[in-house]
């Protein structure tokens, strides 16, 4: 019986664990931890999410009492105009990112 290169436990599995794998995987693909995308890719993904995250908080507010109804707060030209239009601003430049070559 010859003694093969990788190390078998008694159910036949490799006992070589799943990190030598993966640096043997790595180093065929050639991948030298550089990042997918570059720096300008993930500074329009912030600027789009700040965007978002902007109309979300435009969007909130107000302190009313439970008992208290306030159609001029509640339907204010804010929530029902700027705010979704700062959204819709953020997912475009959102898209705009992932498309931009």
């Amino acid at each position: 019986m010859a003694k093969s290169k990788n190390k078998l436990d008694k159910q036949g599995a490799s006992t070589e664990g799943p990190a030598k794998k993966f640096k043997a995987q790595s180093s065929v693909s050639g991948n030298s931890g550089e990042l997918l995308y570059g720096k300008p890719f993930y500074t329009w993904m912030l600027i789009g999410l700040g965007f978002i995250v902007l109309g979300f908080i435009l969007m909130a507010g107000g302190n009313q009492a439970p008992n208290e109804w306030n159609a001029d707060e509640i339907y204010s030209i804010r929530r029902t105009v700027i705010a979704p239009i700062v959204i819709l601003i953020g997912l475009v430049i959102e898209i705009y990112a992932i498309f931009k070559k």
